[in-house]
């Protein structure tokens, strides 16, 4: 018992996801998939602003 709520809401993105009209960015997802050089960089450019977080939690 107790499943009714997950069960439901799992239904309900099931249904949106099959009857949702979208237009799907086929381009993007072969970058996505086969890695996309110039994003490489730009994401080398960005500082981790949780690098330092990290680090303190391992000492």
């Amino acid at each position: 018992m107790g499943r009714g709520r997950a069960k439901a809401k799992q239904t309900k993105v099931a249904r949106d996801l099959k009857y949702r009209t979208h237009e799907t960015d086929f381009g993007a997802l072969a970058r996505e998939m086969h890695g996309d050089e110039s994003n490489e960089d730009q994401a080398a450019e960005v500082p981790d602003e949780w690098a330092d977080l990290d680090e303190r939690s391992r000492d």
